[in-house]
């Protein structure tokens, strides 16, 4: 009789052991995991949001830098990690283009993780340097088309967003520029600005204090409308439809994370991006919100990869 007592409040600790953990979450602090060293607009949102959930989940949620491999170990760390709501990791831009570029990734971007909601983007600017005799997308592509792979363009590695992004506009227009990797977005950007190289596709946070400065020359958007304050067109309306490319953050969980929790944690995020003062911050990134549901994020993530997964297989692009 006792075996079997026993054994039927082992069937309810387990039956009950769901939804009594959902509804009491959060009970504990909660890990936030940014795959990339302190610094950055990556680690800047991280710290952002995670003030704000948390002040909203009454737990501490704390910011935890786990940067190397471009990502990856950061990534996979918290791919590993129990689906319980305890760890959370802020993605990025790469999240949608490592699996082209590593087919030994030792994780799966949307497999081994459930969608929370996309944060934010950054869009793209395509600049050259000042001297360059062109004042428009189209001079310039002119321009490239008259000296085939004499002009350079930089990008802070190889596969990354800025390098893929000008792959991307490379095969759209049909021209050819030699890539300059470089180690940082600093490097790159100085390089640009003292004309060691031509062009470069970069987000706005980068490229505004050098446009404003007279630095660098603004010649499109990547964005569907045009950008305020910035009186260029869009690369669409500039003859390439279909280029639109920003840098964008998003909140994920490892795999298994209950619907509940999930729900939880959108509500709350989104609560926290409406705030004025982290509307503020982030428009001072050049960021534009966005706080999607999980389903639209996970759309959004599903059509990145297909997209950079193209460019990746018809300019032959491999990792280092």
């Amino acid at each position: 009789m006792l075996r079997t007592w026993i054994g039927l409040l082992g069937v309810v600790l387990v039956l009950g052991g769901g939804p009594a953990s959902a509804q009491d979450y959060p009970n504990r602090p909660v890990r936030l995991i940014v795959p990339v060293a302190p610094g950055g607009a990556l680690d800047l949102i991280a710290r952002a949001v995670g003030q704000k959930l948390t002040e909203s989940l009454g737990q501490p949620v704390v910011v935890e830098n786990r940067s190397g491999a471009a990502t990856v170990i950061g990534t996979d760390f918290a791919a590993k990690s129990p689906g319980d709501g305890y760890t959370l990791v802020l993605t990025a831009t790469t999240h949608g283009m490592i699996s082209a570029l590593n087919p030994k990734l030792p994780y799966d971007p949307v497999k081994d993780f459930t969608p929370i909601t996309l944060i934010a983007t950054i869009p793209h600017v395509l600049v050259v340097n000042p001297s360059l005799p062109v004042g428009t997308l189209e001079e310039f592509v002119r321009l490239a088309k008259s000296r085939p792979g004499a002009m350079a363009y930089g990008s802070v590695g190889n596969g990354t967003p800025y390098h893929l992004a000008v792959e991307l506009f490379k095969q759209m227009a049909g021209i050819d520029l030699v890539h300059v990797p470089y180690k940082g977005t600093g490097p790159a950007t100085a390089d640009l600005v003292a004309g060691q190289i031509q062009f470069m596709s970069v987000d706005m946070t980068v490229a505004t204090p050098h446009i404003k400065a007279g630095r660098l020359k603004p010649l499109a958007v990547a964005t569907a409308r045009r950008m305020p304050g910035l009186e260029v067109p869009t690369v669409a309306e500039a003859g390439y439809p279909g280029f639109e490319v920003s840098s964008w953050y998003a909140l994920s969980g490892p795999a298994g994370v209950p619907p509940a929790i999930v729900s939880r944690l959108h509500a709350d995020t989104v609560k926290g991006l409406a705030d004025p003062v982290l509307l503020e911050r982030f428009a001072g990134l050049g960021a534009t919100i966005v706080g999607s549901t999980p389903a639209e994020y996970d759309a959004h993530l599903r059509s990145e990869i297909a997209r950079w997964t193209r460019v990746v297989r018809a300019a032959k692009i491999t990792a280092d």
